[in-house]
Parts: structure tokens; sequence; C-alpha cells
């Protein structure tokens, strides 16, 4: 495709998304189109960084650059911020023009747009506080559930204070931040992140000592400490916090890593990776918060500050924190995940942490992204107050100025086009001269100004309000000043002044004396003092500054400001604007870098809304700052809101995953009992015919002799087997006795109680524990049974007989002797000719006694 259509296109897609953006902000829809720009720019940065950073190096010494070389993400970028921030100045030459849009962007395209991301995102600090706390606030919680179940819980439970102390001092920052700061807040929030970097070099030093490593006691942190104290009382809190940051968040956190590098030798798999990625997330993290710190007195926190790395960046430092600790968080939650794996080693569990670590990832993203949304959102409702305020304001203030400077303007314009001044300059006699002195003084009278004259084409004085040498050669020259070289040239001429003597502005309009020919032949200039006007501002309690081009406070209603730097100027450039002015400039800066039109900015240790707005027809401008502690009560009502969804979420997922978790462990329960109640059944069960074998017989009698033996119970045992078994064994086959077996266990089942135990006892033999009967009660039972399968047919083998020993319990009796009487009645039964029950009788003073009765 030809580079101009490409380009066509890019400008098509550039406008359409342009149009939208600029319909989205009128209808006031719930997404910032802040949001865009900043996705945007981001990607810009990051991906197209180095192509603009090729354009510029390539073209940096012609005037401009087309936007052929640009990709269409480039375009809608740069599109979207001439659309949203009108921050580039058409009248500078410094500047890459698109002739499509009429629009233009910084020379500089890199830098210009690290700016623009880095003065956005300052203004999101108080949220980028509050998920940085957050993150470190849940890496503790993870630390403390891990201790809870590990073998060493001294170790993460000193991780876990780390964390959770670090994430409360990261919310102090923020709550300073939204009230603002005092010294004694100041010295808590220092002293709390020290001791949360005290508990990090702790985990080190005690992990490191477990590796065999010799490190000091914990004395050692006394003179560190007694250090960092000493530091901040001679050379103020920055250099305290600076300290603590080198002395102990670098040290402890760089040794943390070390200690994961060393426990990812003893893991194996998904560990062992979590364990390294954990590693290099405590390693990145070391240089972020110990080496990259606020600018401080001593070397290198002068050098490797924050604000060094917002301008190399565009991205605060803070920002990069919070993301390595979302880093740490979750990859140590990760590696206490796969604890719970091994702990619980179930395929399902195990399927469902993974899905829930992906669903807990994708919920905190959601829920903070939409949280900077509605913070955001909230933020705006109240910023746009203010910014309307604030253009109301410099309107009102600019309209004063205005009033002071109009009338001057408008009758210098009639002073120049007056026939009297046009007939002395062009002349050039001093024939007149006395009536231009009169118009030129009821000019400044008329303007209420201080003085006014009329100079020829070579800036001589022929004529003023006040008393001038006489003669031409001796009259000063204005050839060099700046109103009467615009003016010579055909163009009006508006100038302010500081008088350093008066510590008082001027204001100078001149206009071009035209001929007759229309060529300027000389120049009328009133000057006029704005000691009204300053006064006036004095009368404002918000800050407000008149400053001239290079920002040096020439009015204000603050008197200490005066003469003040308000952005940061060389010291050359210092110097010889003080050789101009006559006074000494006062170079400790108010802002941080210049202001173009408007931003939001820390003054006086809040933070304000800044607007500037300049004079009418000069490079002198109006600056004023507005208060926005308001904006921050509402931007931190969407924080409490994210917090609040944050923690129902995490209860809910945590819950959950502990509800499955117990289930799972539940239901792992529930098998083992159902297996162990499988091997009792089979354990305690004939396999043939499904009655009771010996062993839960046994059971059951010695519980049974046991209440007897309390309560007095009658208790009878039944034995009987079935007759000439073997021969129906020997003549139907082993298959039929079996039938047979398992027919006459179900035929006694039905003809017993329900209290009564069948078991087998072995072979053809079967017995029954007959609980609360007596031995004729049995005995009674038995012979029905034996009547009943007397007359019973059993498949091949047709009728079958039994024969029966009964017995009844004697109070004190064992239970092998219990048994042994019935297998004696048995045998009794089987000697007697078979087919007939024998109960055994005991008599008066002996152990048993068998007697036949039938």
């Amino acid at each position: 495709m030809p580079s101009s259509c490409r380009l066509d296109r890019v400008v098509q897609i550039a406008k359409r998304h342009r149009a939208q953006l600029t319909s989205r902000r009128q209808t006031g829809g719930l997404m910032p189109c802040s949001i865009t720009f900043t996705v945007m720019t981001v990607l810009l940065t990051l991906v197209f960084g180095e192509l603009i950073w090729h354009d510029h190096a390539s073209c940096r010494h012609r005037p401009s650059v087309t936007m052929s070389r640009f990709s269409p993400l480039c375009a809608m970028t740069l599109l979207t911020a001439s659309g949203r921030w009108r921050f580039w100045n058409h009248d500078r030459s410094d500047v890459v023009r698109l002739p499509e849009f009429g629009a233009v962007v910084p020379f500089a395209g890199t830098h210009r747009m690290r700016s623009i991301m880095a003065a956005f995102l300052s203004t999101q600090l108080d949220f980028i506080f509050f998920f940085y706390g957050l993150a470190f606030i849940l890496l503790g919680a993870t630390c403390f559930a891990i201790a809870g179940g590990a073998k060493q819980r001294e170790p993460w439970t000193v991780l876990g204070l780390f964390a959770s102390v670090h994430g409360a001092s990261e919310w102090l920052d923020l709550t300073a931040l939204v009230i603002g700061d005092t010294p004694v807040f100041e010295v808590a929030r220092i002293a709390i992140m020290t001791g949360s970097f005290v508990f990090l070099t702790e985990f080190f030093r005690h992990e490191a000592i477990q590796f065999g490593l010799k490190l000091p006691g914990r004395w050692i942190y006394i003179p560190i400490l007694l250090g960092i104290a000493a530091g901040g009382f001679a050379s103020g809190l920055p250099t305290a916090g600076a300290l603590a940051r080198y002395s102990f968040g670098f040290v402890g956190a760089m040794g943390t890593s070390w200690v994961f590098v060393r426990h990812a030798g003893t893991f194996s798999g998904t560990t062992k990776r979590l364990a390294i990625f954990t590693a290099i997330g405590f390693a990145l993290y070391a240089v972020a918060a110990g080496l990259i710190v606020p600018a401080a007195s001593l070397w290198p926190a002068r050098v490797f500050n924050h604000t060094w790395f917002i301008q190399t960046t565009g991205v605060p430092i803070q920002l990069v924190r919070g993301l390595l600790a979302c880093w740490v968080s979750f990859s140590i939650w990760a590696i206490w995940g796969q604890k719970l794996i091994a702990e619980v080693s179930s395929p399902n569990y195990t399927l469902y942490l993974r899905k829930q670590f992906m669903i807990t990832l994708v919920s905190m993203a959601i829920i903070l992204v939409s949280g900077w949304v509605l913070t955001e959102f909230l933020g705006g409702i109240y910023k746009r107050n203010v910014q309307e305020e604030a253009r109301v304001d410099i309107d009102l203030l600019a309209s004063r100025l205005a009033s002071e400077t109009a009338t001057v303007e408008a009758i210098t314009k009639m002073l120049a086009g007056s026939p009297a001044v046009v007939s002395l300059l062009a002349s050039g006699s001093l024939q007149g001269k006395e009536r231009v002195k009169s118009v030129v003084d009821l000019s400044v009278e008329a303007s209420g100004a201080e003085f006014g004259m009329i100079l020829d084409g070579s800036g001589t004085i022929v004529a003023s309000s006040g008393s001038v040498p006489t003669a031409r050669s001796s009259a000063p020259t204005y050839s060099s000043a700046a109103y009467f070289q615009a003016s010579i040239a055909g163009d009006a001429g508006y100038h302010f002044t500081f008088d350093a003597a008066g510590r008082v502005c001027n204001y100078y309009a001149s206009y071009p004396v035209r001929g007759e020919r229309g060529t300027p032949i000389g120049v009328a200039v009133i000057k006029k003092n704005l000691g009204a006007f300053e006064a006036d501002l004095k009368l404002l309690d918000r800050p407000s500054f008149f400053i001239d081009p290079d920002g040096i406070v020439m009015a204000t209603n603050h008197p200490n400001m005066l003469l003040r730097t308000l952005w940061p100027l060389s010291a050359g450039r210092l110097a010889e604007l003080t050789r101009q002015i006559g006074a000494a400039i006062d170079d400790r800066p108010l802002l941080e870098r210049e202001i173009e039109d408007s931003t939001w900015t820390v003054f006086g240790g809040e933070r304000e809304y800044v607007r500037r707005r300049y004079a009418n027809h000069s490079q002198w401008s109006l600056v004023i700052l507005k208060p926005t502690r308001e904006l921050f009560a509402n931007r931190v009502f969407g924080i409490v809101v994210t917090l609040l969804i944050t923690i129902i979420v995490l209860i809910y997922l945590f819950s959950r995953e502990r509800w499955i978790r117990d289930e799972v462990q539940l239901d792992r329960r529930l098998k083992l009992q159902q297996l162990a109640n499988d091997l009792r059944f089979q354990a305690t069960t004939d396999t043939l015919t499904g009655l009771s074998n010996r062993l839960k017989f046994n059971e059951a009698l010695a519980y049974e002799t046991s209440m007897s033996n309390r309560y007095k119970m009658p208790l009878s045992l039944v034995m009987f087997d079935i007759d000439r078994f073997k021969a129906i064994n020997d003549t139907y086959g082993h298959q039929i006795g079996d039938k047979i077996l398992i027919q006459m266990s179900r035929f006694i089942l039905s003809n017993i109680r329900s209290v009564d135990l069948l078991a087998r006892w072995g072979g053809e033999e079967f017995i029954i524990l007959m609980p609360g009967s007596d031995g004729h009660m049995a005995y009674q039972a038995a012979e029905k049974l034996r009547d009943a399968i007397d007359r019973e047919a059993f498949d091949e083998a047709g009728t079958v007989t039994c024969s029966f020993g009964v017995t009844q319990y004697v109070i004190g009796e064992s239970a092998d002797a219990f048994i042994t009487r019935a297998d004696n009645a048995l045998y009794r039964a089987k000697v007697d000719g078979r087919n007939q029950v024998v109960l055994a009788l005991q008599a008066v003073g002996a152990t048993s006694e068998i007697a036949s009765v039938a």
C-alpha cells in the first residue's frame, strides 16, 4: 500500500477516534477519556517509544517531521492528547506538525509523552498507594496462613509481619496524601516503614542462619537504627527515610530474594519455578524500594530518587512498587497453593485450586480497574467543578488586569494617530512640541497612567508628559526597548516590566506613528503603574501570582513569594535575570515543572489545581491555585468501595476454597469409613451364606453375656447342623450342597426373631444366640425349627433333617464353657438318632448335665 494511502487511512481512523472521545466527553459518560488516553500513551511509550526516538534522532536537525513516519497508534494517541489535553503551543518551533489536523506535537516526542504520562499518573497516586498497600496486606494474610500449618512458624510469621506493617505504611502515605502531612505524622510514617523493613531483614537473617551462614544477632539492628535517627536529626527526615531504605529495605529484600533462590533448590516442578519467580520479584523490589528513594541531601539520593525516576520513565516509582508487590504476593500465594495441593492430594481439589487462582487474578484485576474507574469518575465530578471555578476565577483576574491595560492601549493608539504628533514627527522640527506635550499629558491623565512619551524613529524622546532635556542630543534613547522595536516595525507593543526599587509592576503600551505613506516614523508610548491591580490581587484568599515568561513571581498575594521562581531555572538564566531585574531572585522553585495551561501539583504540602493564563498580547501570565482536599474525599469514597468489594470477593473465594477442601477431606473420610465398613463386613460375614461368621458371633456373645451378668437376663444358645450332609455332597455334588446351605440359612432367618443372631459355625453347623430366652423357651423354638425343616423341600435333595443342641447361660460362666455345653447337647442329639432337640440342663453343684428329652 502506498505511503500516502496508508497515511489517509491513519488520518481517517484518528479523526473518528478523536470524534468519539469528544462525544463521550460531552455526554459525560462513566468512562473518563483519560483512561483511553493513559492506556494509549502507555502503549505508545512502551511499544513504539523506540520508533519515536529513532524518528527524533534522525530528524533532530529539521524543523518538522510529518506524520508519515509514525504508526497509526502514534497518530491516534497524539490526536487524543491534543483533544484531551490542550498542551501544545502552536507558536513554538520545537514541535512536530500534523498539517492534516492542524495539530502539533513536541519535537522531542518521547520526552513529551513521558511528561504527559507522568503528569497523569501523578494524579493517581492515591489509588496507587491503595493497591500497593492492599497487595502487601494480602501477602501478610497469606504468610500467616502458611505459618499456621508450617513446621517452622517463625520465618513465615516474620515475613507476614513485614507485609502487613508495610501495607499499613503505604496506607498511611495515602492518608498523608489525602488529608495533608505534618512533621509528626511524617516521623511516624518513616518509623513504621523502617520497622517493616526490619522485619524483612530479620526474615533474611533467620533463614540465612538456617542455611549455615554466620550472621550477627539481632543486636545489629540497634546501631543501624541509631545511625538512621542520627541522619534524620542532622539532615532532615528525607535523609532518615533514605537511610532506612538503603540499610534495611535493599538489604532485606535482596536477602529475601537469595533465600527463595536457596529454597528453590530444594523444590521441584511448579513449586521450584514459583520460588524462582518470587526471588526475581523480591530482587526487583529491592531496587525499586531500596535504591530509588525520595530526594535527600546525601548521595545517591540526590541523583537516583523519585523525581529522577519519573522524569526518566514517566512512571511514578510507587506504581512500579505496587506492581512488584502484586507479583510477590501472588507468587507466594501460588506456592502456598502448591503446598495445599500436595497436602490434600486430590485431582478435583487441584483442578479447583488452579481454576481459583486464575479466577482470583482476573477478579482482582477487574475489581482494581473498575475501582480505579469509579474513583476517577467520582474525583472527576469534583475535579470538573474545581477546574470550572479556577477558570472563572482566572477569567475574572484576567478581566481585572485587562481593565488596567485596555484603556492604556486604546489611548496609546489614539495618541499615535493625533495629527499634532504626526505633524511633529513628520516635520522633524520643534514647532508644535508644546502642543504635542499637552496632548500627551491629556492622554496620560485620561488613561490613569504614570508617564507618556513620543519617540522618533531612532528611539529618542521628542515629547513626554514629564520634563525632558531640551536638546535632542541630550535626550535618552529607547531604541533597544522591546516595545519600541515592536512598534517601529509596525506592530502594537505590549510590555510588562518590574520596578525593583518600587517593587511594583509597570505596563508599557506602544503604537507606531505612521507618516503619509503609512510607514512608521515614530512611536507613542504610555507607561502605567499596576499598583491598583496588585492591591486587588492581594485581596484574594487563594494563592495567586503574576509571573514573567521565565516564571519569576512579580506580583502576588503572598509577599514572601515575591521574586521567587515558580519552576526550576538554570543557574545561568538565574544570573542573567538577576542582572536584568536588578534584585536578588529566590531560586527555590514552588513547582516541579513549568505549567503549560493547567495541572495538578503539590503546593505547601497539599495537592492543588494550578491554572495559568497568558496576559493579553504578552508572555507574562497569571497563575492561580485551587485547593483539592474535597476532590480526594470524593476519590477516597471510590477507594473505600473498591476495598469493600475486594474484601467481599476474597472472603467468598477463600471461603469456597475452604469449603471445597473440607468437602474433599470429608469425602475422603467417608470413603475410608466405607472401606473400613466393607473390610469389617468381609471380616465378620460368611462369604457363602451371608450370615455372621465366628468373629461376629464371638463379639455378640461377649456383649450379651456381659449384659446377662449385669442385669441377670436369661440367655440361651442353639447349635444345630444338617444330618448326613456329607452324603448329600457325595450324592448331589458340592454345588448342590452349597445351595442347600444357602437355602437353609434363609429359611432359618425367616423363622427366628429379629433380636436373635444366626451365624454359620463351620461346614454344615449353625449357631443361634437368643437374648432374653431361657432354656425351655429356646428348646421350644428349636423344636419348631426342627419340625419346619422336616417339612421343607430343598431343591434336588428334597427333605433334609437337622439335630439341635440347646443350653441356657449360667451367670459367671465363660463363653467357651457356654458353647461347649451347647456342642455337647448337639453331639448327644446326633448320638441319639438325629432329627431331634437336646437341652443341656444344669444340676446344683455341677457344671453341666446332659439330659435327653427326645
